[in-house]
């Protein structure tokens, strides 16, 4: 069996919401599982002195039109958010603290959270709207409530935005194939060959 792909995404990524879609189908054409990583792209940002591309006056009116024109490409619902972009630690530390019990439950929510923001709308920026979004799946509201507050939980996804930074992820969404990294949901075609040939 070959190695996992590594998906690295943060939840208020517009083109993460647009890799998360189809990563998974086309890996297991492949024979390929798919491991996903949420992080935070403001430590990125720290780190690298970037900055959110809406922020821009360029590249921002720039991704108001690009966004929805790949979703209409890649055949997705979109709609882009009133609030854009929100902080998604909530969001985040919930993934990883449901991974440690689901990790199938895991990969349902984070689905549930990305269309929740890109498609319905909804503020997935505010605790109380991921805690929904979970109990709709099941979770207990109340567990996952007394659980955010945890520093273990929370430390979970510095480490996992620290560690990926170490693996050279410098934004989102960012695969690797076997350490061979792709950024950008418009490098689908390109991960589709390399997975095919196991390399070009």
């Amino acid at each position: 069996m070959s190695a996992p792909v590594d998906f690295y995404f943060d939840f208020t990524s517009p083109y993460g919401y647009l890799m998360s879609e189809k990563i998974d189908a086309l890996a297991a054409r492949f024979g390929r599982a798919v491991n996903w990583h949420p992080i935070l792209l403001g430590i990125v940002f720290k780190e690298t002195g970037g900055q959110p591309p809406i922020s821009s006056s360029l590249k921002g009116p720039y991704l108001l039109r690009d966004v929805p024109r790949s979703a209409r490409f890649l055949q997705l619902a979109y709609q882009h958010p009133a609030t854009f972009p929100v902080a998604t630690q909530a969001a985040g530390r919930s993934f990883y603290w449901l991974q440690d019990r689901d990790p199938q439950l895991a990969r349902h929510f984070a689905h549930a959270i990305y269309r929740a923001y890109f498609v319905d709308g909804r503020d997935i920026g505010q605790p109380e709207v991921v805690i929904e979004i979970a109990a709709a799946l099941g979770v207990s509201a109340d567990e996952l409530n007394s659980a955010l507050a945890l520093p273990e939980v929370k430390e979970r996804l510095q480490k996992a935005s620290l560690d990926a930074m170490q693996r050279g992820v410098f934004g989102s969404p960012y695969v690797l194939i076997d350490d061979e990294p792709f950024f950008g949901a418009d490098r689908l075609p390109q991960i589709e060959r390399w997975l095919q040939t196991g390399g070009f």
